[in-house]
């Protein structure tokens, strides 16, 4: 699927939920309801990372989901298979605690995405979302009760609906 599709299939999500603005551009909370990546300020690729990030990849391909409304448990049990220790948070304290990064062209692979609240139900709007970036473009987080992959733009065009996304090292730890 192209860019222009995911644009299209994210824009028409935020218009059905009621949560793009009159403007087409813009949700309901002020946020744009587009975020694309810069040229020049694109993420890290996988075959860019070091082999500490690449092994916290594979982690979290082979932890499973945690349950509904438990995608931070699922990054920390990334980390914890890492060896990394367990930091015990929810995705809105991973945001607030860990994340302060806006700019793409910062993101490393194995750093912490997070929203600290998406509209998308109670248990997002009081503890947000939060996925880890794997490189390529593109995020893996738990969500519906599933792992999933899903590229960085729609990831954080449909999750930054309310908040402005943000990124950074789970615990403080840079992996590089």
């Amino acid at each position: 699927m192209g860019e222009r599709d995911m644009r299209s299939r994210v824009l028409a999500a935020l218009r059905a939920r009621g949560l793009l603005a009159a403007d087409g551009v813009t949700t309901t909370f002020g946020h744009p309801a587009w975020r694309p990546v810069p040229a020049g300020h694109e993420p890290q690729t996988l075959l860019g990372a070091g082999a500490l990030q690449r092994r916290l990849v594979e982690c979290a391909l082979a932890t499973p989901a945690m349950g509904e409304d438990l995608c931070a448990a699922w990054v920390e049990r990334a980390f914890a298979r890492l060896g990394m220790g367990y930091v015990n948070a929810d995705a809105r304290e991973l945001y607030e605690g860990f994340c302060s990064r806006t700019d793409v062209g910062e993101l490393l692979v194995g750093m912490v995405v997070a929203v600290g609240r998406c509209p998308y139900g109670a248990g997002g709007w009081d503890h947000g979302h939060v996925g880890l970036y794997v490189g390529d473009g593109r995020v893996m987080d738990c969500a519906g009760g599933r792992v999933r992959t899903t590229p960085l733009e729609p990831w954080l065009s449909a999750y930054g609906a309310a908040c402005e996304p943000r990124w950074g090292w789970l615990g403080g730890i840079a992996l590089v």
